[in-house]
């Protein structure tokens, strides 16, 4: 079956009319026929395909009685919806809540996430999250636990989706001892941990290596069972949806020079073991 023509902004837009909708406690059938619409054409809204009109959606919103922020930013959506990619700048930093990452965490069905100079944030411990923001010269501190908290949320959206997760993760990453000694050495242990589990695979990308095929930075590739991929990139204060088939295209091919590249599953095993016992 081939994927759901969709975009980053039109599922996010669909997702936040079913949670409308769930929080209406009216059956979706009975919401239909009081805008006089087909099932069918409602279905095709919350699974972001589009097909209503700004008018339309501002109805739908009005009977589900949406309060006027979530009705401003999903009308924003809707009139957007069929364009791919989205660049979401955040002003001086980004929101606690990262709303389009979590909802598209939750329905990936797999994640390749690489990182040059730091855990990625799906397998970080939440005392390395916390030394992280500290250090950064935007977060407010009376949020930083807010942001660990949301942060842990994402990670959460991840174990509950059962996506098969690949991690490339530079050397270097794993010897700065980023919030000092006790949670360097906690989150090395938590990385030995996590590459127990079935659904996850860390690859380390030697520093002997030099350069290499990530160097231009970090990234999360992300497939659906649904949907076409799409790759997510952080910046300080912005976040980037790629979705451009060739541009996605060209995420694999540097994924694929990573896979060559890196140690395997047990090189990267012993090289963390060899860590751990240095501790």
């Amino acid at each position: 079956m081939p994927k759901r023509v969709s975009t980053a902004r039109g599922r996010e837009f669909g997702e936040g009319l079913r949670v409308a909708l769930e929080r209406t406690g009216l059956a979706s059938h009975t919401v239909a026929k009081m805008l006089d619409w087909d099932p069918a054409k409602l279905s095709n809204a919350v699974n972001g395909k589009g097909g209503v009109s700004q008018l339309e959606a501002a109805a739908l919103l009005g009977i589900c009685r949406a309060d006027s922020a979530e009705l401003a930013h999903l009308l924003a959506l809707h009139q957007d919806s069929h364009i791919r990619g989205w660049w979401q700048q955040h002003g001086v930093c980004t929101p606690v809540q990262l709303r389009t990452v979590v909802e598209h965490v939750r329905l990936t069905k797999t994640l390749i996430s690489w990182h040059t100079h730091m855990v990625p944030l799906f397998l970080q411990t939440a005392d390395y999250m916390r030394a992280v923001l500290i250090a950064s010269a935007t977060v407010p501190s009376d949020e930083v636990e807010d942001r660990v908290q949301a942060q842990l949320g994402i990670q959460e959206a991840l174990q509950r989706s059962g996506a098969q997760c690949t991690f490339f993760i530079h050397e270097l990453a794993l010897r700065l001892k980023i919030g000092g000694p006790a949670v360097h050495d906690k989150q090395l242990l938590h990385l030995l941990f996590m590459m127990n589990w079935q659904n996850i695979r860390v690859r380390i990308v030697p520093a002997a290596l030099g350069a290499h095929a990530g160097l231009a930075g970090p990234f999360t590739r992300m497939t659906f069972a649904k949907y076409e991929p799409l790759v997510w990139v952080a910046a300080e204060n912005s976040s980037l949806f790629v979705e451009s088939a060739d541009a996605v295209a060209g995420y694999g091919r540097l994924v694929r020079a990573l896979e060559e590249t890196s140690w395997d599953e047990e090189e990267s095993r012993a090289f963390l073991v060899r860590e751990c016992d240095d501790l």
